[in-house]
């Protein structure tokens, strides 16, 4: 639970008692489990509109400060690709990777195969993903860009964060979309929630992620965690039921037993 409400592994380690160690073993024995089960049951999905996004991070130094023995390691610029199901909240698909082609293409892939009826796609400007839709779903899709506008900076202070939005731009790219519908409000909402609870998006500290693995890993329990265990506000069920994947709220103990054997779930309860 201190994982996924913001707490880093050092802060996680000193309240529970647990050694950093060991909560790292945990958390990628749980992560592996969580990333399965999303695999395997987060499918058949029955949606009208998806919203996608890509979120920023960086693994042991940004890419600028990176060399290249330590890229080669995993090191730089990390992007969390995320499809959002507008309606039930439900997150049908993340992929951990890069931002450029390929990685679209197997993102998009993955999202056509897990919803089974036509559906209205709303993503923002980037441009790999004009033919990254129509590889994934074909003709089978209505596509449109929300292509944001932004000025520059007002003042150096702030360098961390984009310019002010000052206007938006809808770009019709496939098919009949609802211009309505055309929104990623959704799912940016869903990436603050994975920044705020996620201690390793959290900008200008050290607890950033060190290695590559751990925060694929982490990525995949805090979306188990969204769509199963934690009630979102408006819905006042989980993302999970709302979409009819799940009958019930999970309780942390319950996404915990995701991860075998006995022993790991025994760990996890004490972390929790």
């Amino acid at each position: 639970m201190s994982l996924v409400e913001g707490n880093s592994v050092r802060s996680t380690s000193r309240m529970t008692g647990v050694a950093k160690g060991t909560i790292l073993t945990l958390l990628a024995d749980l992560g592996a489990a969580c990333a399965k089960y999303h695999n395997e049951h987060v499918r058949g999905v029955t949606t009208q509109r998806i919203q996608a996004d890509e979120v920023w991070s960086f693994c042991g130094a940004k890419m600028k400060n990176a060399s290249e023995d330590k890229v080669a390691q995993g090191w730089g610029d990390m992007w969390t690709w995320v499809a959002l199901d507008a309606d039930s909240k439900l997150i049908i698909s993340y992929l951990v990777g890069q931002r450029g082609a390929y990685w679209a293409d197997r993102f998009l892939k993955d999202v056509a195969s897990r919803v089974l009826n036509r559906v209205q796609l709303t993503t923002d400007g980037h441009h790999v993903y004009v033919d990254a839709v129509e590889r994934a779903f074909g003709a089978e899709v209505d596509y449109a860009m929300l292509i944001k506008l932004y000025g520059n900076p007002a003042a150096p202070e702030t360098r961390y964060s984009p310019g002010e939005c000052i206007g938006t731009e809808l770009k019709v790219i496939q098919g009949a979309p609802d211009e309505r519908y055309i929104s990623t409000s959704y799912v940016e909402r869903s990436n603050l929630s994975l920044r705020m609870g996620n201690r390793r998006f959290t900008r200008l500290t050290n607890a950033f992620s060190k290695k590559r693995e751990n925060h694929a890993h982490m990525i995949a329990i805090f979306y188990a965690y969204y769509n199963f265990c934690r009630r979102h506000a408006t819905l006042r069920v989980t993302p999970a039921m709302e979409a009819r994947l799940s009958d019930h709220v999970w309780s942390v103990e319950e996404l915990a037993r995701l991860a075998e054997p006995k022993s790991i779930l025994d760990g996890l309860t004490q972390v929790a």
